[in-house]
């Protein structure tokens, strides 16, 4: 989800510079909801693996 979001970061940036404005804009606001969405999925399984003891296997 963190590699979608970046890219359409890069695609944002990518329009921005050809001054595509509309398509910049809209991509950097799917890259921002999609950071956030990976952002909360990755602190509530870190939260889960805190509480439930359970976390990587030591071998």
């Amino acid at each position: 989800m963190l590699s979608w979001a970046l890219t359409f970061l890069v695609l944002a940036l990518i329009a921005g510079v050809l001054g595509f404005t509309g398509i910049a804009g809209q991509s950097m606001y799917i890259a921002k909801i999609l950071f956030f969405v990976f952002l909360v999925v990755f602190v509530v399984g870190l939260i889960y693996s805190l509480v439930t003891g359970r976390g990587v296997p030591r071998t």
